[in-house]
């Protein structure tokens, strides 16, 4: 097992999938160091950056010699390196699968419906919006939070009574969901019950709660 304490992230704090991986982190109490990139921090496009991460994006983590990016395939090699026995991520195949599962989807599906909507009512000024743009983005993106409202209508969290990395990768997105305003979105109960059971989690509140960015 790798010593506690050699963890490296790179990335800016406000990127989503920087944020997923530092709240995974906090799941498992895992020490490590984080370095500003991407976005106004620039590095992810220089030569020593691009060396570790040829995609140029964030986060990448270094954990001794070793270099990962893409914020799924990190928390998985956290759980598999350093709390194997976690329920977080369980060893029988087919539960690990399941939530492999909503790992693929969060990045497959969620992520291009959230990215419009977020990107338009969080990093654009408020007199360039174009609302009706937004709200039909919004309505796009209501579709697919009904999966996640469906699927936790009869289960605690995404796949069972035990929190996983299906949650924090679906979750992230999802405080972003409920947080952005100035458009109509439907009731999802479900979903709205689930947010609120892991939203007071230590790792949610100091990385996923404050002001978005």
């Amino acid at each position: 097992m790798p010593d506690k304490g050699q963890i490296t992230i790179w990335g800016r704090a406000n990127s989503v999938n920087v944020q997923k991986v530092l709240w995974c982190l906090a799941e498992f109490d895992l020490a490590y160091e984080r370095i500003d990139a991407g976005m106004a921090f620039g590095r992810n496009r220089e030569p020593d950056y691009l060396a570790m991460n040829p995609n140029a994006r964030v986060p990448t983590l270094v954990d001794g010699d070793f270099v990962l990016w893409e914020s799924n395939s990190i928390m998985r090699y956290l759980a598999l390196a350093y709390r194997p026995e976690s329920p977080i991520y369980p060893q029988a195949p087919q539960r690990r699968a399941a939530i492999d599962r909503w790992l693929d989807w969060t990045l497959s599906t969620v992520q291009p419906a959230d990215r419009p909507v977020f990107w338009a009512l969080v990093r654009t000024p408020a007199a360039q919006r174009d609302m009706v743009a937004i709200q039909k983005d919004a309505d796009a993106e209501a579709i697919v939070w009904r999966i996640a409202d469906e699927q936790l209508a009869t289960r605690r969290f995404l796949e069972g009574d035990d929190f996983t990395l299906a949650d924090i990768s679906v979750g992230a997105y999802a405080r972003r969901w409920f947080g952005v305003e100035g458009i109509s979105k439907p009731k999802l109960p479900h979903l709205e019950r689930w947010f609120a059971q892991f939203s007071r989690r230590p790792g949610f509140q100091r990385f996923l709660a404050p002001p978005m960015s």
